[in-house]
């Protein structure tokens, strides 16, 4: 039987903006756009299936 990996669906500023290869600044303002920030206490998370869907209105 496989075990699928499970990517996680939550992300940092900082990792955010490598995984999709961008600067944070930017990550962080497109993020806040798309509604896609979650904070918790003094941690700020995004996710990622929300941000995807959002970038996808750029597509060309």
């Amino acid at each position: 039987m496989e075990k699928k990996v499970q990517q996680n669906h939550f992300v940092r500023y900082e990792e955010g903006a490598k995984r999709y290869s961008m600067c944070k600044n930017t990550f962080m303002k497109l993020a806040q756009e798309a509604h896609a920030v979650y904070k918790i206490n003094r941690l700020t998370l995004v996710n990622t299936k929300i941000f995807e869907e959002f970038l996808e209105a750029f597509r060309m």
